[in-house]
């Protein structure tokens, strides 16, 4: 075993994709401490700066005090907490939907909600850039899977056109591509549902607590809610915190409770990262400061970049791919900014297509002027030792 399996990492290094594991031994913010360095941080989804917020700390602390740390079963045995049940009130007030789950993780919940809602009688549609969770979804539903091309609207349009003889028909989206950094033309894609009697589902990951007028993602800044008919995103990025959520009618909730088996057999999350997602969700709606601080550094970053010669691709948002091409140079590139104190992850297949590796910066609202003066300096000089 050990023989053929060290065969297969030689494959994965001979390719330039080997992966190692880098450690934090700081609390996240603009600045962290990585491998014992001190570096400025540009590759965290913590897009608000509330991941050491001392309010979602104290949330914690006081639903521990309460409820202690571990829930101690599943939801439907003997782990559903209050805190739980608070948090999904206040998500579905928050998303201006009928009702809300908790998951553990964006993958369990995009695994669990495609599988259950689909099934070897139906079609899903699917952008080729969307998240590998949904990928896993669709390919553990059965269902037929249909890739478009990314944001191909008329490709999607024939295929939903094509697409007879099924059950139900499914298009499922990221709104914001946490690669590209670009957003889902999610107008046309609901036209399209509502025209080809089609369910819609959207992935505000990356967009939950970044768009819209109250920071409830895209949906809510398109102003498209009784068009989507399920809504999932993460607490683990915006919001600071751990965990993902479903949001949606009170009919899919409740199917979801008895059909999701990765919400049915998996141990509920603590009671206190439920608390403190509640206490994000009061920073996030409280506080749009946050949200414009942070689309504006990325906005001055990104033409800062582009003015430099960088292909940025289409971004729009806190996420600002940086493209290289060569998976090597993309972890040299990435290895000599950390020599310079900038930490900006190198991203390869499979996470991107093949010749398409980057660097993915990402800006929080934590922080400077002076953090991006610094990060537009390093990547400058190092780019001439890189050769991009």
């Amino acid at each position: 075993m050990n023989d053929v399996l060290r065969a297969e990492l030689d494959r994965i290094r001979d390719k330039g994709l080997y992966r190692t594991l880098r450690t934090v031994s700081s609390s996240q913010g603009r600045e962290i401490v990585v491998d014992g360095k001190r570096v400025l941080n540009f590759c965290s989804n913590d897009y608000l700066g509330l991941a050491s917020d001392q309010r979602l700390i104290e949330a914690a602390e006081r639903a521990m005090g309460s409820f202690g740390f571990g829930a101690g079963a599943s939801r439907l045995v003997c782990g559903n907490q209050a805190e739980h049940e608070f948090l999904e009130q206040e998500l579905s007030v928050f998303k201006k939907t009928e009702s809300a789950l908790l998951f553990s993780s964006g993958y369990m919940a995009n695994v669990g909600i495609i599988s259950a809602l689909c099934g070897r009688e139906d079609v899903v549609f699917s952008d080729k850039l969307n998240h590998a969770s949904i990928t896993d979804g669709i390919v553990l539903s059965r269902a037929e899977h249909v890739r478009y091309p990314h944001h191909d609207i008329v490709f999607l349009e024939e295929a939903l056109k094509k697409a007879t003889g099924f059950r139900r028909r499914v298009i499922v989206t990221d709104t914001i591509f946490s690669m590209d950094g670009d957003r889902a033309l999610l107008r046309e894609i609901a036209a399209l549902a509502e025209q080809y009697d089609a369910w819609l589902m959207v992935d505000e990951a990356h967009a939950f607590g970044v768009l819209g007028p109250s920071g409830a993602g895209l949906v809510e800044e398109l102003g498209l809610g009784d068009k989507v008919h399920v809504q999932m995103g993460t607490l683990s990025k915006a919001a600071g915190s751990f965990g993902a959520y479903v949001a949606g009618s009170t009919e899919l909730i409740e199917y979801l409770k008895n059909s999701a088996r990765s919400f049915m057999f998996t141990t509920a999350m603590p009671a206190a990262v439920a608390a403190a997602s509640r206490e994000a969700i009061r920073i996030i709606h409280s506080e749009p400061e946050r949200r414009a601080r942070v689309l504006h550094y990325a906005s001055l970053l990104r033409e800062q970049l582009k003015a430099l010669g960088f292909e940025t691709l289409h971004s729009s948002t806190p996420i600002i791919p940086v493209m290289v091409g060569d998976s090597d140079k993309a972890v040299k590139f990435s290895r000599l900014l950390f020599d310079e104190g900038i930490f900006i992850s190198a991203i390869r297949p499979p996470a991107v297509p093949d010749g398409k590796s980057r660097l993915r910066i990402t800006v929080s609202a934590a922080h400077t002027g002076d953090d991006l003066v610094c990060c537009i300096a390093a990547l400058k000089r190092v780019r001439d030792q890189v050769g991009v």
